[in-house]
């Protein structure tokens, strides 16, 4: 995707970007790949791993518990956030239609900061829990300014 050839044997990694259209109004979810990874130790002797370094600067990560039946009503995402389930499943509906469905380690990128609302009154997405089950997530928000609405490709 990105034109970067990809070390052999490196691995990708599929993501869900939720993002705001040029008219402010439309989000939409794209499928993307995570495809820079490079072979680093993480110090001292540990022999090196596959590393795909996505951002750095200030974050806050937290986890959050969605209780079963909890929906989150139409909104933007509070921050660009790194969203991974770690039990339960979880979805995320965008104005354009698009519903996807997430179980644990599955990845979605919220980058509709910039949403308006729509002529329905819709602005971002919605997302709840699936099932009788929460839902809980870890999620890691990038503090830095520069990656509110980011577009995906972002992080190739």
């Amino acid at each position: 995707m990105n034109g970067v050839p990809q070390s052999p044997g490196a691995p990708s990694l599929d993501y869900w970007h939720v993002w705001t259209d040029d008219d402010g109004t439309t989000t939409r979810q794209t499928r993307c790949r995570l495809t820079a990874f490079e072979r680093q130790s993480m110090g001292g002797q540990a022999a090196p791993q596959w590393n795909d370094v996505l951002a750095t600067g200030d974050t806050q990560v937290m986890i959050a518990t969605l209780p079963a039946g909890w929906v989150g009503d139409w909104h933007g995402n509070p921050k660009p956030q790194w969203i991974i389930p770690i039990s339960g499943c979880w979805f995320v509906e965008t104005t354009d239609g698009t519903r996807i469905e997430m179980g644990p380690g599955e990845l979605s990128f919220g980058g509709d900061q910039n949403c308006a609302a729509d002529a329905a009154g819709r602005q971002g997405h919605r997302s709840g829990t699936v099932g009788d089950q929460p839902a809980v997530l870890m999620i890691v928000q990038l503090l830095d300014a520069a990656w509110a609405g980011a577009r995906p490709g972002a992080f190739e």
